[in-house]
């Protein structure tokens, strides 16, 4: 099992900066991939930007320029850095966490979402 355990949401006005945080937790962990997903009210989970455990990293066009995915493997901690923030940022944002079973199995956790609200 994994538990994951975001920070750094908040309200922030257009052009803001923000920096979420994730933080893996469990015993005898491997985590592969990590990464973001948005939410908003009655719209389908977007995925926002992914980093693998090599640090490959990949973004939804929308973000491009102005996110930034890292991670810390030491400490199986992923961040997402927000520039240049836009009101159409404005959602409950979740972070993902793959733990590797084997070669070819993973199981995906999620973390329980924070909420970024960026004001015009």
């Amino acid at each position: 099992q994994v538990q994951l355990v975001e920070s750094g949401g908040g309200l922030v006005q257009t052009g803001g900066s923000l920096r979420l945080s994730c933080v893996a937790s469990g015993s005898n962990l491997e985590i592969g991939a990590m990464g973001w997903y948005r939410q908003t009210p009655g719209r389908q989970r977007q995925k926002v930007a992914s980093i693998n455990s090599d640090g490959g990293t990949d973004y939804d066009r929308s973000v491009t320029g102005r996110f930034t995915i890292s991670r810390d493997n030491a400490e199986n901690t992923v961040y997402l850095q927000m520039n240049s923030l836009k009101p159409e940022d404005s959602a409950v944002y979740y972070c993902t966490a793959d733990l590797v079973r084997s070669p070819i199995v993973s199981t995906r956790y999620w973390g329980q979402g924070t909420q970024v609200t960026v004001s015009s």
